[in-house]
């Protein structure tokens, strides 16, 4: 049975607090998150094949679904890179694996993070949606710091129906997402 807490938070307690604060007229005017879009980068692949199957396998073992291996548009020779070579690895969830990832990420993997003072506001790109950069992937609960041989990061894109970074950021912040404090 999948995880539906962050769900059931969503539609009881989310959708009528964001009803009142930004006046919607319908609960289909209510953001929500469509997908969560976790990109890897391994710029150790140019020389190394095997690593980008790695952080594929590690992509595919914290989501708990296959990751897609990705590969170069173009080539850049100051990076030795050549078109159609693997550099990466990306997973898009929906629906309930959205939701179970949101939870794990927010009330296990972050807190794990040394030095956790909140993610950080900056990250949203003026259409609604978030993105979160990860240094290591260490974090996650999933992943044996013993078989881990380089450290990695990825980025962890959120995408919301919001119109505005200002219901973006409160959708976040509703469903526990911890936003280091606002500095103006």
């Amino acid at each position: 049975m999948p995880n539906t807490r962050l769900k059931e938070h969503y539609y009881k307690e989310i959708v009528p607090a964001m009803m009142e604060k930004f006046q919607y007229k319908s609960v289909m005017q209510v953001p929500k998150i469509t997908k969560i879009c976790i990109n890897k980068g391994v710029g150790a692949g140019v020389d190394d094949k095997k690593q980008v199957d790695v952080g594929a396998d590690e992509l595919s073992a914290i989501t708990g679904q296959k990751a897609v291996v990705t590969i170069a548009k173009k080539s850049v020779s100051n990076f030795k890179l050549r078109e159609g070579m693997p550099i990466g690895a990306k997973v898009t969830l929906r629906a309930e694996k959205m939701y179970e990832f949101m939870d794990r990420l927010m009330s296990v993997s972050l807190p794990r993070v040394r030095d956790f003072r909140g993610v950080n506001t900056k990250g949203f790109d003026g259409r609604g949606n978030y993105t979160l950069g990860i240094e290591e992937q260490i974090i996650f609960p999933e992943i044996s710091i013993d078989k881990v041989n380089r450290i990695s990061g990825m980025n962890i894109t959120f995408v919301t129906t919001a119109k505005t970074d200002e219901e973006s950021y409160e959708l976040l912040k509703a469903f526990g997402m911890p936003f280091a404090s606002k500095t103006k």
